[in-house]
């Protein structure tokens, strides 16, 4: 079992009712000293202070969840400020109402609301008392109302899977031994959880880790994205409708978290009742026939938890300190001429938080609700660290500090756990990790699409282009689920969601459906996924075998084995199957001839089988390239413009980790996402759930 949650002081009676008179009295101190520093605010009576603190607390309570279900959207992309700007709105109109306060103006008022607010943060945090716990006490209410609680704590434990994105198991053990993941120190300190780690497939990335994970196949993800020539069309994990099709082609209804889980920040929803911020899951996006229905109210876990003003008020603080902190680390980057970094400028500081701050919250929100509802299995994403190491670099100062943030929220819910009707197992790991090194356009001064395109008769640009989108779907996806609307400025949303998966590989139209699949010569296609690089000649069907494209473009295959930023290629042989190609020898996968010096050996033992598996894929690309990866410096460099990459083989990229309970037994060796799922099944059969025999199929109320 899950060890003991550290002793702290919970809500208890009496504790909220201290709490709310403590805020009563500290906001009636608070504006009598407004009344003396704040230029254009008076009271001019003894008793206005106590009152105005009374109407002001009714109004955060009764008003601002109204407030909140109106204005999510524009509170969403301003970190809650313009939330606080109705709140001010109102705080106006209760001043007005009391006879004898003077308010210069809607400024003013907007002013002692964000006092207001502080000042309640500054009394819990005094009073040791926890906003979850206050979430927590709410929810329970509201649980006992509706749903009854009887033989919920008879149940088996519950498991809470919560992933670390992009964390590699050797980074993990470091950031243990220097202290920068206590909470995970603690557990192998006490004994209570094993520290192990899982090798990931080919495609090292979200999508296919995750679909693996909970869906239990990934087959056919070949990365990101890949081009399906079939239908001229290039998916992307992190589009909506795309992630929908996904979902729809490896779900069979007895996904990891069938039977009343609840999927959270996540790409796929594995089946779960219960989804927020999930991509495949988005009404307003994916089209009704790929849509899998369920029950939750949309948008409830945001919905409950920006509900507290002073939720919105610390949000808000912590992704502006994180704004300051990304701008620091970039400037500091820059004078320093550290290598490898990226460009981080633009809307990027303005974009990081909400991944590493507002989306975090609202999982931990989320979360802390599915356990109080006794949810059998929630399978959460942090996704802060993955979008930050792409840009910073995987063990870089910043880097860390978002880690070590997300180490505390998996101890805060910990904690929680102790007010769950059942008790909770609490399993950590990552879907993959990250390899660093110079991007390809960096450091050979064009893309790899250019290239390509060059050898193969075209005529691209050799600029470096520009810089696709990090993994922040979960961004996208609070976006397109507050924008249920039909008005204006909804429509206006859901366009930039629609359009936050279309690098220049994939252009589309307003409406969302698939453009034109730019071509970087006449016939040939290349997508790019981080350490991947897939390339398809439109011209065949099906796959273009090596004699046909020695024949075609006789310069392609000897130019790119011989690049010093290509590892090795995959093509198909009509003699001799698929083959394996390097700089210095081959390798055929169908029978384990090697000629010359194999190429497979530095990206570890298992390269061999997942490659062969990959040639198998329907939609398999006619050549897939890996970038090179360097043992002696373990660096490689992604053909996308990131410090910290992944997608292919090569470094720390395919080691994952996973922290578990001790007495849910891990087997020696875990080798791909499909393989991690049969021992995530494995537990829960163990902890006595009942297998899902009928696909759930929910309708959203």
């Amino acid at each position: 079992m899950t060890s003991t949650a550290p002793k702290g002081r919970l809500l208890r009676g009496g504790r909220a009712v201290a709490r709310a008179v403590g805020v009563w009295i500290a906001v009636t101190g608070a504006l009598r000293l407004l009344d003396v520093l704040l230029p254009g605010f008076r009271m001019t009576h003894w008793w206005q202070p106590a009152v105005c603190a009374l109407l002001l607390g009714l109004l955060a309570a009764v008003v601002w969840p109204l407030v909140m279900r109106i204005a999510y959207p524009l509170a969403f992309l301003t970190f809650g400020v313009f939330g606080f700007l109705l709140l001010g709105a109102g705080t106006l109109a209760v001043f007005r109402t009391v006879p004898g306060v003077e308010v210069a103006g809607f400024r003013t008022a907007v002013i002692v609301t964000l006092g207001m607010a502080a000042v309640g943060a500054l009394i819990s945090s005094a009073l040791a008392v926890d906003e979850d716990e206050i979430f927590f006490r709410r929810a329970a209410r509201r649980r006992r109302r509706h749903t009854p609680a009887t033989g919920v704590a008879d149940q088996p434990p519950g498991v809470l899977f919560l992933q670390i994105d992009g964390l590699g198991y050797d980074t993990v053990r470091r950031a243990i031994r220097d202290g920068d993941m206590p909470t995970f120190a603690a557990w192998l300190a006490e004994d209570s959880h094993a520290f192990t780690r899982w090798h990931t497939d080919w495609s090292s990335q979200t999508g296919a880790s995750v679909c693996g994970i909970l869906h239990g196949s990934n087959h056919d993800i070949l990365g990101f994205r890949w081009y399906e020539k079939d239908r001229d069309h290039v998916m992307a994990c992190a589009h909506p409708a795309d992630a929908a099709e996904i979902e729809r082609r490896h779900s069979d209804g007895r996904g990891l978290l069938s039977g009343d889980g609840a999927s959270r920040g996540n790409l796929f929803s594995g089946d779960a009742a219960h989804v927020s911020l999930t991509m495949s899951s988005i009404p307003v996006l994916v089209p009704k026939k790929l849509l899998r229905r369920h029950r939750d109210r949309l948008g409830a876990g945001y919905y409950a938890y920006f509900a507290n003003p002073i939720n919105a008020l610390r949000t808000f603080a912590v992704a502006l300190v994180d704004v300051f902190r990304e701008i620091s680390a970039s400037v500091r980057q820059r004078r320093a001429g550290v290598v490898p970094r990226v460009p981080r400028g633009g809307w990027y500081p303005l974009a990081r938080p909400g991944t590493t701050v507002i989306a975090r919250d609202v999982v931990v929100s989320a979360i802390l609700g599915d356990m109080l509802a006794g949810r059998p299995v929630v399978y959460a994403d942090f996704l802060g660290y993955d979008e930050v190491a792409h840009h910073s670099g995987i063990e870089r100062f910043d880097t860390l500090s978002v880690l070590r943030s997300i180490d505390q929220q998996i101890a805060r819910l910990h904690r929680a756990s102790r007010l769950a009707p059942r008790r909770y197992h609490v399993v950590a790991l990552s879907d993959h990790g990250q390899t660093q090194g110079q991007a390809f356009s960096q450091r050979f001064g064009e893309t790899i699409e250019a290239y390509v395109g060059r050898l193969c008769g075209g005529s691209p640009p050799a600029s470096a282009g520009k810089r696709r989108q990090a993994e922040s779907w979960q961004i996208n996806a609070a976006l397109a689920e507050a924008t249920t609307s039909g008005g204006l400025i909804a429509r206006r949303l859901r366009a930039r969601v629609e359009d936050a998966e279309c690098a220049e590989d994939r252009p589309r139209t307003t409406s969302g459906s698939p453009g034109a699949v730019t071509r970087v010569a006449p016939g040939v296609v290349v997508v790019v996924s981080g350490h991947l690089a897939m390339v398809s000649f439109t011209g065949h069907e099906g796959r273009v075998e090596l004699e046909t494209i020695e024949r075609e473009f006789p310069d392609l295959l000897p130019s790119l084995v011989d690049h010093p930023g290509v590892g090795f290629l995959l093509v198909r042989s009509r003699e001799f199957g698929p083959v394996v190609l390097g700089r210095d020898g081959l390798h055929r996968l169908a029978t384990g001839v090697v000629i010359g010096e194999d190429p497979l050996p530095p990206y570890g033992p298992h390269a061999a089988d997942l490659i062969r598996r990959v040639d198998t894929f329907p939609h398999c690309a006619d050549v897939m390239i890996n970038s090179r990866y360097d043992p002696d410096s373990d660096q490689a460099s992604p053909f996308e413009t990131h410090v910290g990459s992944h997608g292919g083989l090569g470094g720390p990229q395919q080691r994952g980790f996973v922290v578990h309970p001790r007495e849910l037994r891990f087997p020696g060796e875990v080798v791909g996402a499909e393989a991690l799922h049969r021992v995530f099944r494995g537990w829960l059969a163990e902890l006595g759930h009942a297998p899902v025999e009928t696909p759930v199929r929910e309708v959203v109320s």
